[in-house]
C-alpha cells in the first residue's frame, strides 16, 4: 500500500507555492513587456479585450503603487490567457531586430575594410557584380581626403549608404566580411 502511494503520478501533479509564485512571476514580466510595446505590436497579437484595457490603463499610470498594482492585475489576467503565441511572437521580432542589426554590422565591416585597402573593393566587386565600383572608389578616397583635412565624414556616410543599396538585407545571410 505504501509503494502505491509513492508511485501515484497524481501525487506530483500539483505545482509546489514557490513553482506558481514563479509561474505567476513570468506572467506579470511578459504583461510588463506587453505594456512596453506600442499600439501596432499590440493589436498583431490579438489579446483579450480585458486584457488589452488593463494594458492601456497601466499605459497610463505613472505612480509607483498605482502601476505596480495594475502590473500585478494584468498578471492575473495573464493566467487566463496561452503566453505560448505572445512569447513566440516577441522571439520573431526579436529575430527580426537582430538580423537587422547583423545586416547594419555586415555593412559596417565592408565599409571598414574598404577605408583600409584597395583589395576589399575587388572582393565586393565579385561578391556583388552589380556595385558600381568606380564611385565607391571615389568615395573611399574623398572619406581619406575629408579625414586628413578634418572635415564632417559626408564621404564616410555615403559609403555606408551605397553598400545599403548594393548589399540586401536578406535573412540567413552568410557573408565573408571580415
Amino acid at each position: 500500500m505504501q509503494n502505491d502511494l509513492k508511485d501515484d503520478p497524481d501525487q506530483d501533479a500539483a505545482p509546489s507555492k514557490t513553482r506558481r509564485k514563479q509561474e505567476m512571476h513570468a506572467l506579470q514580466d511578459i504583461g510588463e513587456q506587453l505594456v512596453s510595446l506600442n499600439s501596432k505590436r499590440l493589436a498583431e497579437l490579438n489579446l483579450p479585450e480585458s486584457l488589452m484595457d488593463a494594458i492601456t490603463e497601466a499605459k497610463r499610470l505613472h505612480k509607483h503603487e498605482a502601476r505596480r498594482r495594475q502590473m500585478q492585475f494584468i498578471g492575473r489576467l495573464m493566467r487566463e490567457v496561452d503566453p505560448t503565441p505572445i512569447q513566440d511572437k516577441f522571439a520573431a521580432w526579436n529575430s527580426v531586430n537582430l538580423q537587422h542589426a547583423a545586416w547594419f554590422h555586415l555593412m559596417e565591416r565592408w565599409r571598414d575594410r574598404l577605408m583600409m585597402s584597395e583589395q576589399a573593393l575587388t572582393e565586393l566587386g565579385q561578391n556583388y557584380p552589380e556595385s558600381d565600383l568606380q564611385r565607391l572608389r571615389t568615395l573611399v578616397r574623398n572619406a581619406h581626403k575629408e579625414k586628413l583635412a578634418n572635415k564632417p565624414p559626408k564621404s564616410f556616410r555615403a559609403i555606408f549608404h551605397e553598400l545599403q543599396v548594393i548589399i540586401p538585407e536578406a535573412p540567413n545571410r552568410v557573408d565573408t566580411a571580415t
